[in-house]
C-alpha cells in the first residue's frame, strides 16, 4: 500500500512503505516524523490500495486513555482523494449542467454570468471609486482607485472603511442604500476631486442574478445581512436611487461586481493569463473566462464572459455525504438557513470558527479537554471566529494564542490542551482546503476540456482573508489542485486589492470597451448599407446596363458571348470541353444523354510553356487533347469541343474570342489581341493526326448559368463569386505586419465567419500572419470581417436584383419566376454570404421570385452543353 503525504510549508509528494497495514507517517517537509500513530486519523478506515491526503506536520496525541476520543472525533475530517475526486466530478457536472439552462433536475450549483467581457490589457487608466459592500463582513468600504495605464507604476488607492449598525443590516433596504450614498459622500467631501462625472464600481459580494454589467437583482442575503425589501430587486437601482436622494454628488455606477470577479481583475499582469479568480473569506467563491457560446442564458455565441460560480449552494448527497461529520449536521441545525449552502458550511470562513468551537465544545464536555470544564462562552455560537483559528494554527506563535484566545473563553487550558487545539484547528481547516481544491479542480478541468487544450496554462488570483492570513491553508488547496487536476499547469498569484484595484478595473475595462465600441462603429459605418443606398446600387446599375447595351460609354461593360438558349434536355451525344483558367489544364469527355456523364483529366502548365510562346503553349494544348483522347478511345473521332477560357476577352462570335491580357500568371507571347479559337486551331492544324471541331469559347459565368440551365430551365442568369485577391490591407495600423499588402486573404473571412469556429480559432489564423491578438481583438476582426462580407454580398444582391428587375420589364411581366446559377467560393464556402445575397434580392426586386442553384464545374460541364445547345440550335436551322 502507497500513501500519499502533503507537508508544508513545502508540498512534499513522498512514497510510503508502513511495516503494518494501516500505519501511516506524516512527514513534515523531510523534518523526522512528530509522532507514528497505528490506525490513527492519516490512515484509519483507508481501502485497499488508496491514497490518503495526510494532515501536515501534526498528527495526534501519544496513546492515552482518551485517545479512541480523539481519533473518532477528527477523523471525521479526513477525506481521501476518491472522495475528492467524487466530489470534483459531482460538481464538474453540475456546473455544465447549469451552463446549459438546464431546469429539471435543477442544477446544484449556480453558474452566473457577470457581464465582464474582458480581462485587463494593462493600458487602462484614469480615476474611478470603489463601494464595497459584503466582503468584510459588517463593515463598508469607499475607495478612489488611480490606474495609470504604466507597467510597474501604480498609485496606492486612497480608501475609508465605515462600520454598518446592526440596525441597518437587519433594517429596510432603502436605510442600507442611504447608509452607503451618506458615505461616498463624506469620503469625497475629503478628497479634491470635481462633483461632477464620477465613474463608480459597486462591489457587492452577495448572490445576485445580473443581467447586465450594471443590472444585478439580489437572490439571496448571506453574511449576516437580512435588509428587508432588497431580494429579487436590482442593488444597483437601489443604490443610484439613493445617490440621486443624497444628491451631493454626480456619480455614475458603472459596473456592479462580486469581489471574486474583482480578485480575478485584480490580479497583476504575467506571462500567462490571469483568467480564475478564487476567493476564500467568510464566503468562498470562484469565478473564471467562460466561452460565451457555452452559457446558454447568454444566447451569445462570440466572445467571452466572467461566470461566477456559486459553489456554496453544491449539497449533492452521494457526494458530500460520506465527508459531512457530526459537527456539519450540528452546525446547520443551528444556522440561519437549515437545509441550505452546505458545501459553503463545510469551507467558507465564516463557518471554520463554529466547526473548531463545536469540536472543542464536544471534547471538553467528554473530559478530554480542560480537565472536562468548558465555559459559557465556549458554548456560545460564534465566539470562535475565523481570524482566532487562523492564529491558533500560526506554527511560531501559535501555541501562545491559543492560550489567549482561551483564556479570553473564560478557560484555563493546559500544555497538552494547547496542542490538541491546535490538532483540531488543523483538521477543520486542512479538510476545507482540500474541498475547495476540488471545486477548483472541477472549473479548472471544465476550462481545459472546454477550450480543447492538452495542458491548461492559466494564473488563478486568489483573495479574501484565509488565503492572505492562512499561508498552511494555501498550500494545501495548491497541492490538492495540482493532485486532482494534473492536466492543468496552474500559477497561484495573491490579488492586490482584488475588492478595490479589481473592481476599478472592470470599470476601468468596460470604459475602454465603450470607447473601442465607438471607434470601431465609426470605422464600421461606411459599410453598413440601408435600404435607400443598395436600391441607389440597383439603380445606378440598371443605367449603366442600358447604356452598355446600346453601345454607350458605361462603367458595366455589356459583352454579348453570342450564347442565344438555354438547354431544353432534347440535347444528346458525346462533346469534349476543354478549361484553361489556372496553371492546371483539364480536358473533359461530356456524354449527354438522360443525364450527363462526365470524365476528365488535369494536365499541368509548366511555367516555361506559361511564360513562353504562344505557339508552344497551344500546341501543348493539343498534345494534352491528343493524349486524353488515345486514353478514351476517341482517336480518330471529330468531336464537337467546348472551350472555357477564363481570362480577359472580347468575343465577336460563339467560336471567336480576342484575348485583351493575360492574367494569372500566364504571359505568352503573340497571344494578346489574337483569337485564341483561331490559335488552337493553328495547333490542331500543326498536329495532322487529330481532327477536332472547335464549336464554342466560354468564360466561366456562362458555363456556370448552362451547367445548371440544365437542371432548371428557369435557369437563364450565371453568378460567379469567388476569393480572388486580397480582403484587406491596412497602410495605417500600428502593427508591421498588416502594412504588408495582400496578407490577409478573402479566405480568411469565410474561414473566421464560420459559426462552428470559435474564437481560439480565429486567433490562430491571425496568429499564423503573426498577429497576436486578445480575445476583445478577436472579436473586433471577427465584426469588421463580417461588416465588409456583409457589404460585398449586398451590393452583389444589388446587381442581381438589377438584372432580374431588367428582365421582368423587358418582358412586361406583373411577376417573374428564375432561376440563377452561381458558383464560386466565396458564395460557396462562406457561411452567411449566399443567405445576405438572397435577403438582398428579396428586399429589392419584391416582385421576382429567385431561385439560387449552386452549379456543379459550369467550367467543364458548362462548356461541353453550350456547345451541345449550339449543335441543337444549328441542327434546327439546317432543318
Amino acid at each position: 500500500m502507497s500513501l500519499l503525504v502533503i507537508g508544508v510549508p513545502h508540498i512534499a509528494r513522498q512514497e510510503l512503505r508502513p511495516e503494518e497495514s494501516g500505519q501511516l507517517l506524516c512527514v513534515p517537509g523531510g523534518q523526522p516524523p512528530l509522532w507514528k500513530l497505528m490506525d490513527s486519523v492519516g490512515s484509519a478506515g483507508l481501502r485497499q490500495g488508496e491514497e490518503a491526503l495526510s494532515y501536515p506536520e501534526e498528527g495526534l496525541p501519544g496513546p492515552s486513555d482518551s485517545s479512541e476520543l480523539v481519533q473518532e472525533c477528527l477523523q471525521q475530517f479526513k477525506v481521501t482523494r476518491a472522495q475528492l475526486q467524487q466530489i470534483q466530478a459531482s460538481l464538474l457536472g453540475s456546473m455544465e449542467q447549469a451552463l446549459r439552462g438546464q431546469a429539471s433536475p435543477a442544477p446544484a450549483v449556480r453558474m452566473l454570468p457577470t457581464y465582464v467581457g474582458s480581462t485587463p490589457h494593462g493600458t487602462e487608466q484614469g480615476d474611478f471609486m470603489v463601494l464595497e459592500l459584503g466582503a468584510t463582513g459588517a463593515s463598508l468600504r469607499v475607495l478612489w482607485v488611480t490606474l495609470t495605464g504604466i507597467e510597474g507604476h501604480r498609485v496606492e488607492p486612497r480608501s475609508q472603511e465605515f462600520v454598518i449598525p446592526q440596525e441597518v443590516m437587519l433594517g429596510a433596504g432603502q436605510q442600507l442604500f442611504d447608509f452607503a450614498a451618506h458615505c461616498l459622500s463624506e469620503f469625497l467631501d475629503t478628497q479634491p476631486v470635481s462633483k461632477q462625472g464620477l465613474q463608480l464600481g459597486f462591489s457587492f459580494s452577495f448572490p445576485c442574478h445580473q443581467t447586465g454589467l450594471d443590472r444585478s437583482t439580489l437572490i439571496s442575503w448571506t453574511k449576516g445581512f437580512r435588509c428587508s425589501g432588497v431580494e429579487g430587486q436590482d442593488v444597483v437601482q437601489l443604490l443610484r436611487d439613493a445617490i440621486q436622494r443624497h444628491g451631493a454628488y454626480n456619480i455614475d455606477v458603472v459596473a456592479v461586481v462580486n469581489d471574486t470577479v474583482g480578485t480575478m481583475m485584480g490580479c497583476e499582469l504575467g506571462a500567462r493569463p490571469c483568467e480564475v479568480g478564487l476567493v476564500v473569506d467568510t464566503g468562498t467563491n470562484a469565478c473564471y473566462m467562460e466561452e460565451a457560446r457555452h452559457v446558454a442564458v447568454l444566447d451569445e455565441d462570440r466572445g467571452r464572459v466572467c461566470v461566477s460560480v456559486e459553489w456554496g449552494s453544491f449539497s449533492d448527497v452521494g457526494a458530500l455525504g460520506p465527508v459531512l461529520t457530526t459537527f456539519d449536521h450540528t452546525l446547520d441545525h443551528e444556522s440561519l438557513n437549515p437545509g441550505a449552502q452546505r458545501f459553503e458550511k463545510m469551507i467558507g470562513g465564516l463557518y471554520l470558527g463554529e466547526l473548531v468551537r463545536l469540536v472543542l465544545a464536544h471534547l471538553a464536555q467528554r473530559g478530554v479537554l480542560f480537565g472536562g470544564g468548558t465555559s459559557p462562552a465556549l458554548l456560545s455560537r460564534g465566539s470562535i471566529l475565523l481570524e482566532h483559528v487562523a492564529e491558533m494554527e500560526d506554527p511560531s506563535a501559535g501555541a501562545a494564542r491559543v492560550r489567549a484566545i482561551l483564556q479570553d473563553l473564560g478557560l484555563s487550558p493546559g500544555a497538552s490542551d494547547v496542542e490538541l487545539v491546535q490538532h483540531v484547528c488543523t483538521a477543520v481547516c486542512t479538510r476545507a482546503a482540500q474541498l475547495c481544491a476540488a471545486a477548483l479542480a472541477a472549473v479548472l478541468s471544465h476550462l481545459q476540456h472546454s477550450r480543447e487544450q492538452q495542458t491548461l496554462q492559466v494564473a488563478v488570483a486568489t483573495g479574501g482573508r484565509v488565503c492572505e492570513r492562512h499561508p498552511r491553508f494555501c498550500g494545501i488547496l495548491q497541492g490538492t489542485v495540482m493532485l486532482l487536476a494534473p492536466e492543468c499547469d496552474v500559477s497561484f498569484i495573491p490579488s492586490a486589492d482584488g475588492g478595490g484595484r479589481g473592481v476599478a478595473m472592470v470599470t476601468a475595462v468596460a470604459a475602454r470597451l465603450a470607447a473601442h465600441r465607438r471607434l470601431l462603429e465609426e470605422t464600421l459605418a461606411p459599410f453598413r448599407l440601408n435600404h435607400d443606398q443598395l436600391a441607389a446600387v440597383q439603380a445606378q446599375m440598371r443605367k449603366a446596363m442600358v447604356k452598355g447595351l446600346r453601345g454607350e460609354a458605361s462603367s458595366l461593360r455589356m459583352l454579348p458571348t453570342f450564347v442565344r438558349a438555354t438547354p431544353d434536355g432534347s440535347e444528346r451525344g458525346d462533346f469534349l470541353a476543354l478549361d484553361l483558367g489556372g496553371t492546371n489544364f483539364r480536358v473533359l469527355l461530356v456524354r449527354v444523354t438522360t443525364g450527363v456523364q462526365i470524365t476528365s483529366q488535369i494536365y499541368s502548365i509548366p511555367e516555361s510553356v506559361a511564360q513562353g510562346s504562344g505557339q508552344q503553349l497551344f500546341d501543348h494544348i493539343v498534345d494534352c487533347i491528343v493524349d486524353f483522347q488515345q486514353k478514351q478511345g476517341l482517336s480518330g473521332q471529330s468531336l464537337p469541343l467546348g472551350f472555357t477560357f477564363s481570362f480577359p476577352c472580347r468575343q465577336l462570335g460563339l467560336d471567336q474570342g480576342i484575348l485583351l491580357n493575360w492574367t494569372k500568371g500566364f504571359n505568352a507571347s503573340d497571344c494578346e489581341g489574337q483569337d485564341v479559337v483561331n490559335l488552337l486551331r493553328e495547333a490542331i492544324t500543326r498536329r495532322q493526326a487529330v481532327e477536332l471541331n472547335v464549336v464554342a469559347i466560354v468564360n466561366d459565368t456562362v458555363g456556370t448559368m448552362m451547367s445548371c440551365g440544365y437542371e432548371d430551365p428557369r435557369c437563364e442568369i450565371g453568378l460567379i463569386v469567388g476569393e480572388e485577391g486580397p480582403a484587406l490591407s491596412c497602410p495605417y495600423c500600428l502593427t508591421q505586419r498588416l502594412q504588408t499588402r495582400d496578407i490577409f486573404k478573402t479566405k480568411f473571412l469565410s474561414e473566421i465567419e464560420s459559426d462552428s469556429l470559435a474564437l481560439r480559432q480565429v486567433r490562430a489564423i491571425l496568429e499564423d500572419l503573426g498577429l497576436p491578438l486578445t480575445s476583445d481583438d478577436a472579436l473586433m476582426v471577427l465584426e469588421v470581417c463580417q461588416a465588409v462580407s456583409q457589404r460585398a454580398a449586398q451590393l452583389c444582391g444589388a446587381g442581381v436584383a438589377a438584372v432580374v428587375e431588367k428582365i421582368r420589364e423587358n418582358r412586361g411581366l406583373e411577376e417573374l419566376a428564375v432561376s440563377v446559377g452561381v458558383d464560386g467560393t466565396l458564395y460557396k464556402l462562406h457561411p452567411h454570404f449566399s443567405s445576405l445575397v438572397a435577403a438582398t434580392v428579396r428586399e429589392l426586386a419584391p416582385r421576382c421570385v429567385v431561385t439560387f442553384l449552386q452549379s456543379e464545374d459550369g467550367s467543364g460541364k458548362g462548356a461541353a452543353l453550350v456547345t451541345a445547345v449550339a449543335c441543337r440550335l444549328a441542327q434546327l436551322t439546317r432543318v
